[in-house]
């Protein structure tokens, strides 16, 4: 196969929630939860099928819907790259064979229709992070806040780590990061599971990963636990966003090894607890 998984995606935005165990046909692909909307996911036009899904459930409302080619919604055709030593490759797509004297670490990714593939700024730095922080020690538990696709915590498998936890608040993210723990084989190193980043801080790690929200950064880093980890990588933050966290990182005595900038926008930082 050469091309994307689907080649158009229709939208459908409603204001309410949605039940995750509604059945909605063979062409459904998803339900994102985002606070009180809902927006499903389907490979063909399913219009008639939502508006009775409406009408069914007084609590939701038809806000809008989309209609665009797969590659629009992932920001760009998604194709393989190479971050360091990380080899990323869509399934769909003939990676290149490797050699096996190098060192070179492949991911399977299917992004599904959560964002992720890899491409953004803050993904490579923290890619970057990873294997800039693995010439220093290596990690064996990782916990990985706002996984996604599961890319960052899978890349800390292919590393070496021994246990890792990967975390997101929405399901069709957890349903996305099992099937690509089973695409790589590693479902037996990468647990994921579903629920608020800043319930998970204070579970056991040497390794803590979080390339989130602002607001949800700055209720990680007031966690007592958060210091607790040896080692934090912390991104997604935009300048003033990164001026208040290293304050505050700073102020419990932590220590900024590392930092990365990409566009003179994201800012990306490796931080080593005291």
């Amino acid at each position: 196969m050469s091309d994307a998984p689907y080649q158009t995606l229709f939208i459908y935005y409603l204001s309410g929630k949605l039940s995750f165990s509604e059945k909605l046909g063979a062409d459904f692909i998803g339900n994102w939860r985002e606070e009180d909307s809902s927006f499903l996911f389907f490979s063909s036009s399913a219009r008639c099928l939502v508006e009775a899904l409406v009408a069914k459930h007084p609590h939701l409302t038809l806000e809008d819907e989309y209609r665009m080619s797969y590659n629009d919604w992932q920001g760009g055709r998604t194709a393989p790259i190479s971050v360091g030593r990380f080899h990323i490759a869509p399934p769909w797509l003939q990676s290149t064979p490797v050699d096996p004297d190098s060192n070179r670490l492949d991911i399977l990714l299917d992004p599904g229709v959560v964002f992720g593939n890899g491409m953004h700024p803050t993904t490579r730095d923290c890619l970057i992070a990873l294997q800039a922080l693995w010439e220093k020690t290596t990690p064996a538990t990782v916990i990985d806040l706002g996984t996604g696709t599961g890319l960052l915590a899978l890349a800390t498998a292919r590393l070496g780590a021994r246990r890792v936890l990967a975390v997101d608040t929405n399901l069709l993210a957890i349903q996305t990061t099992r099937a690509n723990l089973y695409r790589n084989q590693l479902q037996d190193r990468v647990l994921a599971v579903q629920g608020k980043a800043e319930s998970f801080v204070d579970y056991p790690a040497d390794l803590l990963i979080a390339n989130l929200h602002f607001e949800v950064m700055k209720r990680i880093v007031a966690v007592p636990g958060f210091f607790s980890k040896s080692w934090s990588i912390l991104s997604g933050l935009l300048r003033s966003e990164a001026r208040f966290i290293a304050d505050e990182v700073t102020r419990q005595r932590a220590l900024i090894s590392q930092a990365w900038v990409q566009e003179g926008i994201w800012h990306t930082f490796l931080v080593r607890s005291a």
